[in-house]
């Protein structure tokens, strides 16, 4: 490959990155009622969920991780967990029952109505996210989608859908990952110490 299409190709990759950055203003007053919502669960006991899968997994260990030990300032740990972590239960569940309900099952054991569920899904159409979230609905807790192209299936379960209207599902997980990042950001301004 010669260096002029490399050269081409980066930049290319650069500018789609920059286009697409530039329409999460839209979704400004969607990620502020998140923070209202997430900053009501911790306050009031509860917790936040993560679940993905792939890359999205990856991205639910580090904003929970985020969340637990710090971002960028030292403040209070905060509750929360990501449902792709335990491996003994990730496989154990996928050989007796499949792996369409691997995140649901969780759910059901470890949430309750004071938390928020957040699935990470490029496409809008896991079958395990979509029933993670419909669980947490079931449960009286507050089911939040990060998810890209058109929203998939998962727009009509959540509860508040914020969707990356992309082709691309790294351009999508990168700005799930800037969502969740300023997520723990305003999350570092109410607690910093």
């Amino acid at each position: 490959m010669q260096a002029n299409s490399l050269s081409q190709s980066y930049a290319d990759n650069l500018n789609s990155h920059i286009e697409l950055f530039k329409t999460l203003q839209t979704h400004q007053d969607k990620l502020l009622k998140l923070v209202d919502v997430c900053h009501s669960a911790i306050k009031n006991g509860g917790k936040i969920v993560f679940c993905g899968n792939g890359g999205s997994a990856a991205d639910s260990q580090h904003l929970a991780a985020e969340f637990v030990v710090r971002f960028k300032k030292d403040r209070k740990a905060l509750a929360a967990i990501a449902l792709t972590t335990d491996t003994s239960i990730l496989t154990a569940h996928a050989n007796d029952y499949g792996f369409d309900t691997v995140f649901a099952r969780q759910v059901e054991a470890l949430c309750c109505d004071k938390d928020v569920v957040i699935g990470l899904s490029t496409s809008g159409q896991s079958p395990n996210i979509n029933l993670a979230l419909q669980a947490a609905n079931e449960l009286g807790a507050t089911s939040i989608a990060f998810t890209g192209r058109d929203g998939g299936k998962v727009k009509d379960i959540a509860q508040m859908s914020i969707i990356i209207n992309h082709p691309e599902t790294a351009r999508i997980q990168e700005a799930h990952l800037f969502m969740g990042h300023w997520l723990c950001e305003a999350f570092d301004l109410i607690y910093a110490e």
